[in-house]
């Protein structure tokens, strides 16, 4: 698992993208949020998550915010 730090949610896109080291962006969408209701996210929580490609790049699987 990595960790990162979400940088924005687009509540009304369904996605949003995790800062990963203070350099990288890593998508995420709405279905792979868990423990915690995609709409309650907000920029700077901390998050757990695996990284896998996708179609468009890196993408977070399995987002955990971190309590």
């Amino acid at each position: 698992m990595q960790r990162g730090v979400i940088r924005q949610v687009a509540k009304y896109r369904g996605f949003g993208f995790i800062r990963v080291n203070g350099v990288q962006d890593v998508s995420f969408h709405r279905s792979e949020v868990q423990d915690a209701a995609f709409d309650m996210l907000r920029e700077g929580q901390s998050v757990e998550f695996k990284v896998s490609i996708g179609p468009k790049g890196l993408r977070a699987t399995g987002v955990k915010v971190i309590r």
